[in-house]
């Protein structure tokens, strides 16, 4: 077989030694096939300019990256792990399946007794597990948080505190939503801890600032469930933090808790650094007073159908 060789005194061709050139690291292809054309002074003067674009590119993109951050955020609280009171009672699940946002939180309470020592919260809290995992067969806690009356703050649902983990707390508007139950019985009269309203207020300040949602506004909710307050397909105005009550037949979250709301909304706006117009801190004394939602044929929440099945 014949071979064809390179004539004698035949050079190589090299790449251009320019700066910037083809290959070169951290350059456009586009931008750098020219530089090789142009002479030394000007390669180097359209280096520096190519250099600045880059950089102001890079400076652009994090300007719109802060702009597409919400204005008012409020810090995250402490949360407890829900490995502090799940222990060895876990059982196998699903999945955790998740929102693109939350819009709005709903507060309950667990309708349960109120005497209890808060190192005991744990234990009352993997009751109710036990209870809607093994007496309901849900597949996880429906509440996202959980709420003591020292103002501890525990993880509920599995998915990342941090995420928009799709809940079972209130039938219909379970999406775009955090459920936060208080631990214990609010009805009417009912004394309810200015450490458990602040925390709820901190809480609801933080996942509602996620989305850049003020605490005190309304927001629009798509009902999924014809058992709720709305027909399914339905668009709904309600709170950004919500009773329980006003988006299902109940009397969650008890006339006590449910009358402090308006102070929890005040107090969490104000977490996350909005002018209220206001300087109470939420201790008002409860009024005990019903609101027209809890009024309107409630049913006790321990026997809301399964909200797991019914989303």
């Amino acid at each position: 077989m014949r071979v064809l060789r390179r004539p004698r005194g035949a050079r190589k061709r090299r790449s251009p030694r320019i700066p910037g050139g083809p290959g070169t690291p951290g350059l456009p292809r586009a931008a750098a096939a020219p530089l090789g054309c142009l002479p030394g002074l000007a390669a180097a003067v359209a280096l520096v300019l190519c250099a600045h674009g880059v950089e102001h590119a890079a400076e652009s993109g994090a300007a719109g990256s802060a702009r597409n951050t919400p204005a008012h955020q409020a810090p995250r609280p402490d949360v407890v792990p829900r490995s502090a009171w799940l222990g060895d009672a876990v059982r196998d699940q699903p999945p955790p399946r998740y929102d693109d946002r939350v819009v709005a939180v709903f507060i309950h309470h667990t309708d349960s007794p109120n005497d209890y020592e808060c190192a005991e919260s744990p234990g009352i809290i993997r009751g109710l597990y036990e209870g809607q995992t093994l007496g309901r067969d849900w597949d996880d806690l429906g509440y996202n948080f959980v709420v003591d009356r020292c103002g501890t703050i525990y993880e509920g649902r599995a998915g990342g505190t941090d995420r928009a983990v799709t809940g079972a707390h209130t039938q219909g508007f379970n999406h775009r939503t955090t459920g936060i139950a208080a631990l214990g019985t609010f009805t009417a009269g009912t004394y309810v801890p200015p450490e458990m309203l602040r925390s709820i207020a901190a809480l609801a300040a933080w996942k509602l600032g996620t989305s850049g949602t003020d605490p005190r506004a309304r927001v629009r909710l798509v009902s999924s469930n014809g058992g709720s307050r709305y027909a399914a397909g339905t668009t709904a105005t309600l709170p950004a933090l919500a009773g329980h009550s006003d988006g299902y037949m109940t009397d969650c979250p008890g006339a006590a808790l449910e009358a402090r709301l308006p102070d929890v909304r005040n107090l969490a706006a104000r977490l996350q650094g909005r002018d209220t117009g206001d300087t109470r801190t939420g201790t008002r004394k409860d009024t005990g007073n019903l609101t027209e939602n809890a009024a309107r044929s409630p049913v006790r929440h321990s026997d809301t159908p399964n909200e797991e099945q019914n989303r």
